[in-house]
């Protein structure tokens, strides 16, 4: 009895990854073996950095809230720690955009604070 190999599923497998490196440079994109280890890497890269995307925008937030608090004398520290002892929970997406786009808001949340 001769052997099956469905060849439809394998060439549907193959095209599915070189679908996927679609734009990417020489080889890369066409030789399967070296396309199949780009979209690997690629897809273990997009993960990891889903991840320090989060931790980049926390930072990015605290730089905000940090120059809008300066401009009142107090340290970003200072803030937070005052923040939390009075009772106000307010995370830093939102204290950062009232710094950056109401800071009158902004400056009545720095008053009640202090």
């Amino acid at each position: 009895m001769p052997r099956s190999v469905n060849s439809v599923a394998s060439r549907a497998r193959r095209k599915k990854i070189l679908k996927q490196t679609k734009g990417n440079f020489l080889s890369r994109r066409n030789v399967y073996t070296v396309a199949k280890n780009t979209l690997e890497k690629g897809l273990g890269y997009a993960y990891r950095d889903r991840k320090k995307k989060k931790g980049q925008f926390r930072s990015l937030w605290i730089q905000r809230i940090n120059a809008g608090v300066r401009q009142y004398d107090m340290s970003y520290s200072e803030f937070i720690g005052k923040l939390d002892k009075k009772g106000i929970q307010l995370n830093r997406k939102s204290l950062a955009d009232l710094a950056m786009n109401h800071p009158e808001a902004f400056k009545a949340i720095v008053e009640k604070v202090k």
